[in-house]
């Protein structure tokens, strides 16, 4: 703690920012007036967690390591910001999505000392008898270690107290042939052959790979099984967060391709082989384990964010609030990704339209059409219906400047059957998903945003996470483009 208080007081000095934090309290808040930095000041975070201020420090939620027992949902975060050193592990928990609590200490913290585990990189917990294991990324401090990265392991009789283990470690296979590049184990129990199963992260001859390694329960002897994936398309050098999981009688590996999407490939069984991969929302929801509970699967993982709230440029920065989406399967094993039923559940107060019905008909057969519908409030859920004729692009348009060239979009596209998000009026996308749109046939949405971070839906068929900065307190339009387009069952709730 005093090393904690030493990095906190530096920091302090560094930035010769000791000021209180704006606080924002209304029971209903009047966003319109403030800017973008103003807006995210205000806001109170509550399904998409964002851990609190350390001091002047605000912190971000990064890779997460998901964990359930006994009616609680254990969050494990890297923390960027906020007090946390070199990507310390910290953890919230929550029991249903709507309300977490946050441990203010680390659970795993980086080595003030520096050494191999002076940065901490992504892992997870696994319960072996009575005992934990988290087995986390170790990222050398410095260039002159013999492994940039190793494995390393902490043990502990709960869920939130954990020791490291001294000397214990595992190391790249030399038929990797590098030693730099060795992350993010992911660990599962194996009752019937009382083992630890891991699969981590690695590049080979700078394609990215997924390996498995078999442990003895007490972690005595580790043995190497050999690649269980490699990427395809051999676009990236790292695989990031991989996880498997079975439900229903396919198994899926999921995993981040680098600085991309959420993929996940399909199999008969848990370690291969797999399927061609496939795209699963969009580059604003990244680095998601599962996790499950009651036959529920849930993919958690972190809402990116931008560091400049108030320009319309790329939306690039690490970590950002934290994201749960729940998994929905069609009969052909293939993924879709949902909000957890709670969520939309919670808003109960129906606010008014700003147009007098619940349907809209835009005929922009060969132009552009537009009309107000509804109000971005500090969190809101809209639902609807929508069928289309043409190929033109339509959806919503969220004020953020003073014109429509500074417009936020986020777009349906049936020519190129992509769902996507725009800044700029539509000249600068920022992320997009693959969705089959067929005109004539009837489609329901649910779009959710809480603060900037949001998530439109296609039910049943797509997901994109978006961060919208700067449009609370204004109004959102309904617009098509080469398109007659009719909206039905209109609806917008708060709570």
């Amino acid at each position: 703690m005093k090393q904690k208080l030493l990095y906190l007081l530096i920091v302090l000095l560094l930035c010769g920012c000791a000021g209180n934090t704006k606080v924002f309290r209304d029971s209903d808040k009047t966003f319109a007036g403030l800017n973008a930095i103003d807006q995210e000041e205000a806001y109170e975070y509550k399904y998409f967690f964002q851990p609190a201020p350390y001091g002047p420090m605000t912190g971000y939620v990064g890779d997460t390591m998901p964990y359930f027992e006994d009616g609680t949902y254990y969050i494990y975060y890297l923390k960027e910001g906020g007090g946390s050193y070199n990507h310390s592990i910290y953890l919230t928990t929550t029991k249903d999505f709507l309300t977490y609590t946050e441990y203010e200490d680390p659970i795993l913290e980086a080595n003030y000392d520096g050494g191999q585990d002076g940065w901490i990189g992504t892992g997870s917990v696994v319960k072996v008898g009575s005992d934990y294991y988290f087995f986390y990324t170790a990222h050398a401090s410095a260039g002159d270690f013999e492994f940039k990265e190793k494995i390393m392991a902490a043990k502990g009789s709960s869920l939130t107290d954990f020791e490291k283990i001294e000397g214990w470690e595992l190391i790249p296979p030399e038929s990797l042939g590098q030693k730099n590049d060795f992350r993010d184990p992911q660990a599962y129990y194996n009752e019937r052959t009382d083992s630890i199963e891991l699969t981590v992260t690695a590049a080979q001859d700078g394609i990215a790979r997924i390996l498995k390694f078999t442990l003895t329960p007490d972690l005595s002897d580790a043995s190497y099984d050999g690649i269980i994936f490699t990427d395809p398309t051999g676009d990236f050098w790292n695989l990031e967060c991989s996880d498997t999981f079975c439900l229903n009688g396919h198994c899926y590996l999921t995993y981040s391709g680098q600085d991309d999407t959420l993929w996940y490939a399909v199999s008969d069984e848990r370690y291969g082989p797999y399927s061609a991969p496939t795209r699963i929302d969009g580059k604003l929801f990244y680095a998601a384990k599962h996790v499950e509970n009651a036959g529920k699967v849930y993919m958690v993982g972190w809402n990116r964010r931008s560091e400049s709230m108030l320009s319309s440029g790329p939306v690039t920065g690490w970590g950002g609030n934290l994201m749960v989406q729940q998994i929905g399967q069609k009969d052909d094993g293939s993924l879709w990704l949902e909000a957890p039923k709670a969520i939309p559940d919670s808003f109960t107060v129906k606010r008014p339209l700003l147009v007098k019905k619940d349907s809209v008909t835009l005929d922009a057969a060969n132009g552009r059409a537009e009309q107000e519908a509804f109000t971005a409030y500090e969190r809101f859920v809209l639902s609807g219906k929508f069928t289309f004729t043409g190929s033109g692009s339509f959806g919503l348009a969220f004020k953020f400047g003073d014109t429509a060239e500074d417009d936020k979009l986020i777009r349906l596209d049936p020519e190129a059957d992509k769902l996507q998000l725009f800044f700029g009026g539509g000249a600068t996308l920022i992320t997009e998903t693959a969705v089959p749109l067929d005109p004539g046939q009837s489609y329901s949405f649910t779009y959710l945003q809480e603060g900037s971070a949001g998530v439109f839906y296609i039910d049943g068929e797509a997901s994109l996470a978006v961060r919208l900065y700067g449009v609370s307190g204004k109004p959102i339009r309904l617009f098509a483009e080469n398109n007659s387009v009719t909206f039905t069952e209109l609806s917008e709730r708060t709570n």
